[in-house]
């Protein structure tokens, strides 16, 4: 599985009479890489914005779980995308060195966050300005 960027990921869906069963597998089965930590956001106001931040190492698949919300993305190359998780069959791929912000939360939203790496507060980029001088260095280092 190899991804280029942000992308929609679809999970198979079982089920019967009983009810509803989503399976993630990591290791490049459903998720393209091997899950190093979880973590979930809820009790989100509409209002509220939440990430806006881009990680140097690590990446994400978000899936919302229950509820809904949106996510925007940004490479810093001027490409950029706005997705709508509302299905809990379905989540987003984020590769390292996105710019990710989760807004417009629904009362119900459970945003379920899947990450390849575990927590290095030193691995963030949460200076917007600062995310697009290091993508232009980036840039320049591979020519």
């Amino acid at each position: 599985m190899q991804y280029q960027g942000p992308q929609m990921l679809e999970f198979q869906e079982k089920g019967d009479e009983r009810g509803h069963l989503i399976v993630c597998e990591g290791g490049g089965q459903d998720i393209p890489f091997d899950i190093k930590r979880i973590f979930y956001i809820y009790g989100s106001d509409r209002g509220i914005v939440r990430g806006q931040h881009a990680n140097r190492e690590t990446e994400f698949v978000i899936i919302n779980v229950a509820g809904s919300s949106k996510v925007r993305v940004e490479d810093g190359k001027g490409n950029e995308a706005i997705f709508t998780l509302n299905r809990p069959r379905t989540g987003i791929y984020l590769p390292r060195m996105i710019w990710k912000e989760m807004y417009d939360f629904s009362e119900d939203s459970v945003l379920l966050c899947l990450a390849s790496e575990h927590y290095k507060s030193d691995e963030y980029i949460r200076n917007y300005d600062d995310f697009l001088r290091i993508v232009r260095e980036e840039s320049q280092e591979e020519y």
